[in-house]
């Protein structure tokens, strides 16, 4: 086993870091943003389009008999200019509660058919998020973490000398700081608080 970590550039590391923390600052807002457009729409078509049409064809719906009536009652008074401008708004409105009621049968294919055709995308688009959400961050503590045991390991240098302060000698391997001799290593471990 060597003596020493071989670590060519901590600089490429914290580079890396570094551009994944950026990376995952880009993506992690569009996955995010595209699993929240997916429930909206869905929402979209199954509430507020479902209303709207629901309320629009009563209202047409309304209309259409409106303007049956008053169509009845021109032909009952025999106003001949009356009874064309009556067949004409009844054609409108019959035509309008057309469209209605075709919008709704959409919004009902659209509504039971949207989940399942989303759904090969949308599966992989949350693990996808799920990934970066945690596996990612848990990448940028792990690459931290070895960044501060190499800064660690760097400033430590087992193979150097103790530094020393220019004027003082630095302390011999053979004496403690108090010149007394200095415990061998095996001392701290039948001994462990140092009491002679």
């Amino acid at each position: 086993m060597a003596d020493r970590a071989q670590v060519a550039s901590v600089d490429a590391i914290e580079s890396f870091r570094s551009r994944l923390l950026v990376y995952l600052a880009k993506v992690r807002p569009a996955v995010e943003e595209a699993g929240s457009d997916l429930r909206h729409t869905q929402l979209w078509i199954d509430t507020d389009q479902r209303l709207h049409w629901d309320r629009e064809y009563r209202r047409r719906h309304r209309a259409h008999e409106e303007a049956q009536q008053a169509l009845l009652s021109a032909r009952i008074s025999s106003f001949r200019d009356a009874i064309a401008s009556e067949q004409m708004a009844v054609h409108r409105t019959r035509d309008a509660l057309a469209e209605a009621d075709e919008k709704l049968r959409t919004l009902r294919r659209w509504s039971r058919d949207f989940g399942p055709l989303t759904q090969p995308l949308a599966g992989p688009l949350a693990q996808l998020d799920t990934v970066l959400a945690l596996d990612m961050s848990q990448a940028v503590a792990f690459l931290t973490e070895i960044l501060r045991h190499l800064d660690a390991y760097s400033e430590a240098r087992p193979d150097l000398p103790p530094p020393s302060t220019p004027g003082i000698p630095a302390p011999s391997a053979a004496s403690a700081p108090d010149g007394s001799p200095a415990p061998e290593p095996g001392d701290f471990i039948r001994n462990p608080q140092g009491i002679p």
